[in-house]
């Protein structure tokens, strides 16, 4: 793994799952890291992992908040360059789930989830060029495979993602003279806090994934904040505009609901003819 000793990091979303374990690894390689989420409490938690992980307290930044608030994104920005004198590496975790069909999507939901997966990693990125050029800096989005294949039930969550993708491709080719890489990787089912909070039932989501992932398991936040890291690093230096699938393979299958039908046998067609 190239060196990311004292390199500086602004994470998203780090306040749990693939965020938190990808500051954690982050502060196992020496690298200094802004840490952003909703939960002032679970960053302290997560402050006190990476302390474990052998890196100094004064190099961590808590900055917690509402991304959906262009003024915070802003802040956040600027009080990282501020306490660490540069920037070297964005990542954009933080993410909405969200499943419904067309038919029973609100644009309510819409501006929710777009709010999160996709305009703020849009603002945030925006933010940070001017000092990601100075740096030659990379930028990480943390896309979803449901960008890649159809999975009916999760229209605008699948929408977000997609746009995600979009925006690593367009700006990985317009900053690529000035030095800087920007790109995703593209989960596939991982175990997060995310499932609980939104209300699935987990037994079921490890059972479906066995079914509709090749290699028969879900992914562990380890894997995903590993591909992270190595994006965040050197050792990618000649990768730019690449989404990698850490999913085990399920991009490579037909897509398939990521929620169980109704007992209506009509129900997952959702056709009005």
């Amino acid at each position: 793994m190239g060196s990311l000793r004292r390199k500086v990091a602004l994470v998203t979303g780090a306040s749990s799952g693939i965020g938190a374990e990808t500051a954690r690894q982050l502060a196992s390689l020496n690298c200094q890291i802004a840490l952003t989420g909703r939960s002032a409490g679970n960053l302290g938690k997560i402050k006190d992992e990476c302390i474990e992980q052998g890196l100094d307290e004064n190099l961590i930044l808590l900055l917690p908040g509402d991304l959906t608030d262009d003024t915070f994104l802003e802040r956040i920005l600027n009080e990282t360059v501020k306490e660490f004198g540069r920037l070297d590496i964005v990542v954009n975790c933080a993410g909405r789930p969200c499943l419904g069909y067309l038919e029973d999507s609100s644009m309510e939901m819409f501006d929710e989830v777009f709010k999160i997966n996709l305009r703020a990693p849009f603002v945030l990125t925006q933010l940070a060029m001017s000092h990601l050029v100075k740096s030659k800096g990379v930028v990480v989005n943390v896309s979803s495979c449901a960008s890649l294949v159809s999975h009916p039930s999760s229209l605008i969550y699948c929408m977000s993602k997609a746009g995600l993708d979009g925006l690593t491709h367009s700006a990985a080719q317009e900053y690529a003279k000035c030095g800087v890489r920007v790109n995703a990787v593209s989960p596939g089912a991982t175990m997060t806090p995310l499932f609980e909070r939104n209300g699935a039932d987990v037994d079921k989501v490890i059972e479906m994934s066995k079914r509709r992932h090749p290699l028969g398991r879900h992914g562990d936040v380890s894997e995903v904040a590993k591909a992270i890291v190595f994006l965040a690093s050197d050792s990618s230096s000649m990768v730019t505009g690449h989404c990698l699938t850490v999913d085990g393979g399920r991009s490579t299958l037909p897509g398939a609901p990521l929620k169980e039908a109704d007992d209506d046998a009509d129900s997952s067609m959702k056709c009005p003819l």
